[in-house]
């Protein structure tokens, strides 16, 4: 058994959209349009074939997704080595992400970044 691909709403479809394939490398398809509700999504394959779908739909009430909370709490890259992990910490910060862990080593040895991402939701980074 394998996940086929984890969801998350979002305010701005366009701009996580981009985020994830500036940053880490996402390709998309051509997005899906429901015209009588409104719904919108886009599904994004990265490298090694995980799939996300974001999604927008106009009547949901935004959050914090950064404060904790039940419920998936983030999405972690793998990015294949520290110096990756590095770089692109740097390059988001850089391009005013707010980075809220590492990159360090972790207590179970993971060597990893935390930034929050587009609308705030976590973005982990492991090497």
């Amino acid at each position: 058994m394998e996940i086929e691909h984890v969801a998350l709403y979002v305010q701005d479809l366009e701009a996580a959209r981009a985020f994830f394939v500036r940053y880490l490398g996402a390709v998309s398809n051509e997005g899906y349009h429901n015209p009588k509700t409104d719904f919108r999504s886009y599904f994004l394959t990265f490298e090694g074939g995980a799939r996300l779908e974001i999604m927008h739909r106009p009547q949901l009430e935004g959050g914090n997704p950064a404060i904790p909370r039940l419920g998936y709490a983030h999405i972690a890259f793998r990015l294949g080595s520290r110096e990756r992990v590095d770089t692109l910490t740097r390059r988001l910060q850089a391009d005013g992400y707010e980075l809220l862990s590492g990159p360090r080593v972790t207590g179970d040895g993971y060597y990893e970044s935390c930034i929050a991402g587009v609308e705030g939701n976590l973005i982990e980074l492991t090497a």
